[in-house]
């Protein structure tokens, strides 16, 4: 199954159009289902793989997303490079609806409610999380979107909350005092498991909404505002996906020896 493709990405239903010569295999894995089948095709002369985190009907919610299935499955088919595109709320002013932020940090809100790790022994390994996203991987996005002309932001702290739900008024004020920039419900475990497994881990949060409406004096946050809004800029995305791809090259990078710099 090894070398099927060399970029791996994780996003939403409306991607499938983003790949050509595409077709479907089905991975298994140690940790169970994942969550949908994985497409494979061609972009910018690269084999991408895509898989929708939440199923192509979107029937997965947050804290049932089956991570390590997932991510696994990438590092089964040989990819080197995930991207996890994802809708997220801001929690600063200056972070608009519309805007993108390639964040750089993350703070996990999730309680340790989900399976984070494949490091389970019997032989010891601490991961560092110091920089958890792959800092030459975000540099290629920032040069791809300065390119498109896009609005966007080099880096943020993405915290992570477990959902369904949205963040209180309460929650969304200590999040935006604490310097947060953006907050989303599925970048942890996500991005680390993508380290865990010597892949270079890049987030592309698309800003949706402010969250709760504190920043703004705006409604608070809807599930249908959040759609509206991340469809009307999917063709932005793709195009950004398309320009990233096509930069990367095939270089070997420090977060592929990820695991083997972690052994006690």
């Amino acid at each position: 199954m090894e070398n099927l493709a060399t970029i791996g990405v994780f996003g939403g239903s409306g991607f499938y159009s983003f790949l050509e010569n595409a077709r479907e295999i089905t991975i298994e894995t140690p940790y169970g289902h994942t969550s949908d089948k994985i497409t494979i095709g061609d972009v910018a002369g690269k084999k991408v793989a895509f898989m929708p985190r939440h199923g192509r009907n979107h029937s997965i919610t947050p804290e049932n997303v089956n991570y390590r299935a997932n991510v696994w499955a990438m590092k089964q088919i040989g990819c080197k490079r995930v991207i996890s595109p994802c809708a997220a709320g801001s929690l600063q002013k200056h972070i608009k609806p519309g805007d993108i932020v390639f964040c750089d940090q993350f703070v996990d809100w999730t309680f340790g409610r989900r399976k984070d790790t494949f490091l389970e022994g019997p032989l010891v390994t601490h991961i560092s999380a110091a920089d958890p996203y792959c800092a030459n991987f975000r540099e290629i996005a920032i040069k791809s979107c300065e390119k498109l002309g896009f609005n966007f932001h080099k880096k943020g702290t993405v915290v992570v909350i477990n959902g369904p739900r949205f963040a209180t008024k309460a929650e969304s004020k200590f999040f935006t005092s604490q310097g947060f920039e953006v907050i989303n419900m599925t970048q942890y475990p996500e991005s680390y498991l993508v380290k865990e497994m010597d892949m270079c881990p890049l987030n592309i949060s698309l800003i949706t909404d402010y969250d709760a409406g504190l920043v703004s004096d705006s409604e608070p946050v809807s599930h249908a505002a959040v759609m509206e809004v991340f469809k009307n800029n999917i063709e932005h995305l793709k195009e950004l996906l398309y320009e990233i791809i096509a930069n990367v090259k095939e270089e070997e990078c420090v977060c592929h020896s990820t695991l083997k710099n972690s052994r006690v």
